[in-house]
């Protein structure tokens, strides 16, 4: 039997999942699963990085978006689930690998200017923040991943875990550290219920197990053609958020219906939004229902991750261990 090959992702602990977090990353992750050897974990050293000063949140953010991977259909059958600060390895890999990592690679990141501007009430001129993509390839060399899924976007931080892992196995001549490639996956980009990119930091956010009442309710402020004013104008579905959720949550033959009603002026705005909010719902009530179900037994998905840190902290032991030896720190040993 073949060998699987082993992918790593994860995510940073912000708390119950947006439908945004379900179609750009955990649809792909759940479809992975069976075809890989997957390692998702908590990325909560990741999120001291911009929130260092606020941190009171990220613990109980980090049990919301583990139920709701499990709800969504991650499997521990098939995948290891864990919490990246309970494996203490990776911060060891991460000091030992910020040794030779050339500063100019970590300034020239295209993302760290951009955050430093997108997120201009938080004071990130820190250490933590200009070197987490460091800490980032440790998270996924420490497994020995051979891919990690992103999107387009995402490629300068796979790019530079690559260089990093080059530049270690080529200055200890041995080759430690196989060379990740990008599993690259066309992310939708979902937009909110005021057409701006969902996010729950903007309040237009659906949640992947919110109540129901609620979810009709957003669905019915969502944003439909404008120019669209009376019921009898015709309308452009591509100008809708609405149409944009019913390719996701309609059938084929439906999305069709849908687009020649607006466009004829057949079916107005009311209609499509409640057709949105019954297929939604039907595809959505049964993360809703297992959701519920976990919460009940917190148990059980406490065992999960133990079970999960168990395994990743072995696989990580043995990396470190290697790597102590091709760097000479364990000479005393």
């Amino acid at each position: 039997m073949t060998e699987r090959k082993r992918i790593l992702s994860g995510m940073r602990p912000t708390g119950r999942l947006h439908l945004g977090n379900l179609h750009g990353a955990l649809d792909n992750w759940i479809e992975l699963q069976r075809q890989y050897d997957c390692f998702f974990f908590v990325a909560d050293w990741h999120a001291l990085t911009t929130d260092y000063a606020t941190p009171g949140e990220i613990k109980n953010n980090t049990w919301e978006m583990i139920l709701d991977w499990l709800s969504a259909g991650l499997d521990p059958e098939y995948c290891t689930l864990f919490i990246q600060s309970d494996i203490k390895e990776h911060a060891e890999l991460y000091l030992l690998l910020g040794m030779i990592t050339p500063l100019p690679w970590l300034e020239r990141n295209p993302t760290y200017k951009d955050q430093q501007q997108q997120l201009d009430t938080k004071d990130l001129s820190t250490y933590g923040f200009l070197g987490y993509p460091v800490l980032q390839a440790a998270d996924i060399i420490i497994y020995k991943a051979h891919g990690v899924p992103v999107g387009r976007d995402q490629l300068p931080h796979v790019e530079l875990t690559r260089e990093i892992a080059r530049r270690f196995n080529f200055m200890y001549d041995r080759e430690v550290f196989p060379i990740p490639d990008p599993l690259l996956t066309e992310v939708p980009v979902l937009p909110g219920i005021d057409g701006r990119k969902m996010s729950k930091s903007y309040g237009n956010a659906i949640f992947i197990t919110e109540a129901e009442d609620s979810v009709r309710e957003k669905i019915s402020m969502m944003l439909t053609d404008f120019h669209r004013v009376r019921r009898s104008d015709p309308g452009d579905p591509e100008l809708s958020t609405v149409f944009a959720y019913h390719k996701l949550y309609s059938s084929p033959s439906e999305v069709v219906e849908i687009a020649e009603g607006c466009r004829s002026a057949q079916m107005g705005c009311v209609e499509c939004k409640q057709r949105l909010a019954k297929n939604m719902l039907e595809k959505l009530r049964p993360l809703r229902e297992k959701r519920l179900q976990l919460e009940q037994d917190m148990d059980l998905v406490r065992e999960i991750i133990t079970a999960g840190n168990a395994k990743a902290r072995g696989e990580a032991t043995r990396t470190i261990n290697e790597v102590r030896a091709t760097v000479g720190v364990s000479a005393w040993q």
